[in-house]
């Protein structure tokens, strides 16, 4: 941000100061946020032809300014759908800074975002998901490595979790209940059952792992005993799909859709499978399973009132 004017650089962290304190943003997502309006504020001395670029001047921006923006955004080939998520993330900051400061920025929080078709994510097959723990196991020569990888990968798969909330587990957390309170994006608490088998593979890494594992450090250590980061994950279960020739969409987070789905397709309702995600909105939790018109029907026709009262 060195290369912003002072006034709006200082306003910029403010804002994600806020966020971060008030809203309990994630810290990736702060960064995100951060890279993308400094961009955008970085933007705007050339385009506009002036050096002193204020938070007074925000007042000025116009709809055709907006636009030139994401005309630059997209001649540098950005995707319709990253122009959309940096648009969400300026139009955040400016609205921040409308109210904070008084201006009338109506004209460039008008500006909409481009349409793209929403990739719906794409669960693992039951059988696939369990070939694919299997042979996450078979990656690694050290015996404690491949128990680490299959415990994290039975976590996200087992209890749906978040890569970033399986590898946040500290020491404390385990062994593991049999209920789990994880703390989700935006600071959203859940309980999340944990089934015997994720549990007992916790157990195994454990016993295995040569390092101490302290209350406040992290469960899950890297081969040097540092925190183990998503990439691994990421690398292992990449391993694991193309030596079973499941496709490029088998990735850790597609797990957690699979969690989703399964439920699902097993009975259970959207509301509570909205829970054990942590999802702030059904219809995310609606995106995340994968099952086709036909059976979302059965389930309604089961769980209605009038659909009980047909049958």
């Amino acid at each position: 941000m060195s290369l912003l004017p002072p006034a709006l650089a200082d306003a910029l962290e403010l804002w994600l100061s806020q966020l971060r304190a008030l809203d309990g943003r994630a810290e990736n997502t702060l960064t995100a946020y951060q890279q993308d309006v400094a961009a955008f504020l970085a933007f705007l001395p050339g385009h506009l032809g002036g050096e002193g670029l204020g938070v007074a001047r925000m007042a000025d921006l116009t709809l055709t300014d907006m636009r030139a923006w994401m005309a630059h955004e997209r001649g540098t080939g950005l995707g319709a759908r990253s122009l959309a998520r940096r648009l969400s993330a300026v139009k955040g900051f400016l609205g921040w800074l409308a109210e904070r400061e008084g201006l009338e920025l109506s004209a460039p929080l008008s500006v909409r975002a481009p349409k793209y078709q929403r990739k719906l994510p794409r669960p693992v097959a039951r059988g696939a998901a369990r070939d694919l723990i299997d042979t996450v196991s078979l990656q690694h020569p050290d015996p404690w490595v491949a128990a680490r990888d299959v415990a994290v990968v039975t976590l996200l798969y087992g209890c749906g979790l978040r890569i970033s909330e399986a590898l946040g587990l500290r020491g404390a957390d385990a062994p593991l209940a049999e209920v789990l309170r994880i703390t989700g994006k935006g600071g959203r608490e859940r309980l999340v059952p944990v089934l015997p088998v994720a549990r007992a593979a916790v157990e195994d890494y454990r016993r295995e792992c040569p390092h101490e594992l302290g209350a406040t450090e992290p469960l899950f250590r890297g081969v040097r005993g540092g925190a183990l980061g998503p990439r691994a994950v990421a690398r292992v279960t990449e391993a694991a799909r193309m030596q079973l020739g499941l496709p490029a969409t088998c990735t850790p987070h597609a797990l957690r859709h699979s969690f989703a789905t399964h439920l699902l397709e097993a009975g259970g309702d959207l509301r509570t499978i909205q829970e054990l995600l942590g999802h702030a909105s059904l219809s995310t939790t609606q995106a995340y399973t994968a099952v086709d018109s036909a059976r979302l029907m059965q389930v309604y026709d089961r769980a209605h009132p009038q659909g009980r009262k047909r049958a």
